[in-house]
């Protein structure tokens, strides 16, 4: 599984994720400053999944087209130690099983979290 962690995604974070044996990029490492749709190009072009804060990437997915295959996951957790977004991602991906459905045209990625409840997976 690849992963791609937005600017606003907690080094400490990206990480904790390497260390656990992630093939994780980091956007404020790597490519520092390039612009959202960059970074959705660059997802799609490497397979990778988006991990970020920013809700602006289901603008790009839902008015602008951008179809990344692995998806986004977009984060919401109001006060978090510097790890923990790195931490959750990483309970997720081992305990969590995606469904897919068709909606409208669009692959939808529908999940239910109960482990972390401020994290969606939209697509």
């Amino acid at each position: 599984m690849k992963l791609l962690a937005n600017e606003n995604f907690p080094t400490d974070s990206f990480h904790y994720l390497k260390s656990k044996g992630y093939d994780i990029k980091a956007i404020g490492i790597d490519y520092a400053g390039i612009a959202d749709k960059e970074v959705m190009t660059l997802a799609i072009n490497e397979g990778r999944i988006i991990l970020t804060f920013d809700k602006d990437y289901g603008e790009l997915i839902f008015k602008y087209g951008y179809q990344p295959e692995s998806g986004v996951i977009f984060l919401r957790l109001d006060t978090y130690e510097s790890d923990e977004p790195g931490k959750i991602i990483e309970q997720m991906l081992k305990t969590s099983h995606f469904e897919t459905e068709n909606l409208s045209g669009r692959e939808a990625i529908k999940q239910s979290f109960t482990f972390a409840p401020a994290i969606a997976r939209f697509y």
